[in-house]
This record gives C-alpha cells, structure tokens and sequence, in this order.
C-alpha cells in the first residue's frame, strides 16, 4: 500500500469526513436507556455482537462484494433491504450519500447515492486502493463511532474508550479476513437486542442521537 493510497484510506474513514456518523447510534442509545449496557463491560459485549453477529460482518461482506462487482447495483439495493429498521435504513443511506458526495466532489468518481458499506467498497475499488487494509480500517472506524457515542451516553472515558477500541483489534481481523472470503451468500444476522432497540428508539422520551 503505497502513502497517497494510506492518506486517502484514512481520510475517508476519519471521523471528520462529512458523512454524519456522529448522529448516530446504531441502536445503542435505546440499548442504554433500557438498561442494557450500564458499564464498560457491557459495551465491549455489545460492541463484540455487533461486530460478530450484526452489521459489522454483514457490512463487511457488503462492503468487500461492493468492491468487486462489476454492477454494485444488486448490491446496493441489498444493503438497503437487509436494513431491520427504519432508522438503521436512514443510518446507511444518509451516510451512504453523503460520502458518495463528497467523494465525488473531491476525487470525481462516478459514485452514486447507496448504502453506506456499498459506497465505500465502489469507491475504494475506483480509487485502486487494496482491499484488506479498507475492511479492516472501515471495521475499526464504525467500531471507534459507536465507542465515542457510548462516552456521550455513558460514564466512560476517553481512556477506557479506547482500550475497549485496541481490545477488539483481533476481532477486527478476524471479521475482515472472513469478510473478504464471503459471499453475499453468506450473509445473515442474529442481533436481536441490537435490532429492537433500533425498532424502539424513535419513542424514547429523550434522544440526542437519530438512530
């Protein structure tokens, strides 16, 4: 991986470009206000589902199947069907389009709006950056979002944060080497609680987050 494809892998995954991700939660907010994760304990499990059942890996498999296909067509609108709520669904497509705007308005590629996995995975795949070191870093940055939404939620540090982060860096590769092994075949998913709390979220009495 030579330095102008590492510089522009990190600044597509870095929390300042403009894709919003910040806003959201990915459930966890409702997670937190029912109780389910109180504690750094409770987090690094979640987080640990997430990653090995849930959108980490589907997202994954997305996004690496994105990257080889010669029409990602299919594969968007596979993204936005596999979605278990509406708001997770606005999650992956606001995302989605506002880093294929970017991106196409900085390095001029024909990117269209879709899922948020998808459009990295075409982008990276335009650009001719490897694919190995994109799934792993798109793996620790949504990681590292929903880590900074828990010390907004939680009586969690920087700190902690980010040893929960450097924790679940095995796990990480692990994903990303099956990742890049799957099929869109070979997706599925078994976060329930993840799910739910995504379903119930809009009517949480006190929200900061949009999912």
């Amino acid at each position: 991986m030579d330095d102008a494809a590492l510089l522009t892998l990190t600044q597509w995954l870095s929390p300042s470009y403009p894709v919003g991700a910040f806003a959201w939660s990915h459930g966890l907010e409702r997670a937190v206000g029912r109780g389910d994760v109180e504690r750094a304990a409770d987090l690094t499990a979640w987080l640990e589902d997430v990653l090995s059942h849930g959108a980490g890996r589907s997202d994954a498999i997305l996004l690496c199947a994105a990257y080889e296909a010669e029409d990602v067509t299919p594969v968007a609108d596979l993204a936005a069907a596999l979605a278990p709520s509406r708001e997770r669904r606005m999650e992956t497509l606001e995302q989605g389009a506002a880093f294929a705007a970017t991106t196409r308005a900085v390095w001029g590629f024909d990117l269209p709006d879709m899922a948020y996995p998808v459009a990295v995975g075409r982008a990276t795949a335009l650009a001719g950056l490897p694919l190995a070191p994109t799934v792993r870093v798109w793996l620790q940055a949504f990681v590292n979002n929903l880590i900074q939404c828990a010390q907004r939620l939680l009586p969690l540090g920087q700190t902690e944060g980010q040893r929960i982060l450097r924790g679940l860096a095995p796990l990480i590769n692990r994903i990303a080497a099956d990742a890049m092994q799957a099929t869109l075949d070979d997706i599925g998913t078994a976060t329930f609680a993840v799910d739910t709390a995504s379903m119930q979220h809009h009517a949480q009495y006190s929200r900061i987050f949009r999912s």
